[in-house]
């Protein structure tokens, strides 16, 4: 008798109507229909004979074509008499030893990076996201990286407006001058200014949108991640706050820049202490398996979420605003995408 047995590298994620296959090791996923997803529960607690024997004429040929999708896409394998007990299933336990992963600030004066470059390596934090309303010079992009020279930062990225400075002999001096800056993203920028080819240790784009803080949280294909780490951390917490601070314009520090609740401004109080006041980790651990419309989406595991824009819909018995994002325009019970920004309660997140 043989057995299929599922890959633990392959997560299933069941929606309204359909479901996702991701392939963990890859970073790929995949949407099938439901009907495959019976297959594979099928696929659990028989043997191919024992279901084949069950099915006859067309039934048993397309259970025959799914079992043979599943093989061909290396989601699984078959073993002979009986399920291979020593394939031990993949742990969802999510561990992340610093108290705070990414901050997010608006930065209006770079001598605050000094402010918070105690705080910084304190909480453990390996990743930097920089918003700028003002232009940068290399010295300015140098200085920022070199904050950090001996930190515990793995990664920088910064949006900053573009200037016409930026060619690509301006590029090349960051190239040799960084060392923790991993993306550069220019915005409002009329045209790129030369062909970025993979020749930089650093990610370069340049897009002719402008860019802020409150450019985050969309939901679309594009932005959906099948990395593991990713997906343990969604499928455990909340895939946007969890283990997140954020810095607004004004050095209010909160959660997300964008939220509303403030827990104190970093010219009177430190990272640290904001981190242990009630309520800045309130949303940290509502996953999208307890937000209305996203609990029932195949792409929840690979989604980000976001609570500082909803449809405001939801408000569960502990308080938690529990609706679905407002900027997504996914409707995992038909399947079908809607332009998010129809929404009238859109003119909140301060974009048309």
């Amino acid at each position: 008798m043989r057995h299929f047995n599922l890959f633990s590298n392959t997560l299933i994620t069941k929606g309204a109507g359909r479901i996702l296959i991701s392939d963990l090791q890859r970073n790929t996923s995949e949407l099938y229909p439901l009907e495959l997803y019976d297959v594979i529960e099928e696929l659990k607690t028989k043997s191919i004979e024992d279901i084949l024997s069950d099915y006859d004429g067309e039934s048993k040929e397309i259970f025959q074509q799914y079992l043979n999708l599943l093989l061909e896409k290396e989601y699984g394998f078959i073993t002979q008499n009986g399920w291979d007990k020593n394939f031990q299933p993949l742990s969802y336990e999510y561990n992340n030893p610093s108290s705070i992963s990414d901050l997010f600030i608006e930065l209006s004066d770079i001598s605050v990076l000094e402010k918070i470059k105690q705080s910084v390596e304190n909480l453990g934090i390996k990743y930097l996201v920089i918003y700028s309303q003002k232009q940068f010079s290399i010295e300015d992009f140098v200085r920022i990286d070199q904050t950090f020279a001996s930190s515990v930062v793995s990664g920088i990225e910064i949006f900053s407006p573009y200037r016409d400075s930026v060619d690509k002999d301006f590029i090349q001096e960051l190239h040799k001058k960084t060392f923790r800056t991993h993306h550069l993203a220019f915005y409002s920028c009329q045209k790129n200014p030369f062909v970025v080819k993979d020749e930089f240790k650093f990610i370069v784009s340049f897009t002719k949108d402008p860019i802020a803080v409150s450019s985050c949280g969309k939901v679309d294909v594009k932005y959906f991640n099948t990395n593991l780490t990713k997906v343990i951390e969604a499928i455990n917490h909340n895939s946007c706050l969890h283990k997140k601070i954020g810095i607004d314009i004004d050095g209010n520090i909160k959660n997300c820049p964008l939220m509303a609740g403030s827990f104190g401004n970093i010219h009177d109080t430190s990272l640290e202490r904001a981190l242990e006041m009630p309520g800045f980790k309130k949303y940290w651990n509502l996953t999208k398996d307890k937000i209305e419309v996203c609990k029932d989406c195949e792409f929840r595991y690979v989604c980000t979420d976001c609570r500082a824009f909803t449809e405001q819909s939801h408000i569960d018995e502990n308080g938690f605003d529990t609706s679905k994002p407002l900027k997504c325009g996914y409707d995992p019970y038909t399947g079908k995408w809607k332009e998010w920004s129809k929404n009238p309660l859109k003119d909140k997140t301060g974009q048309k």
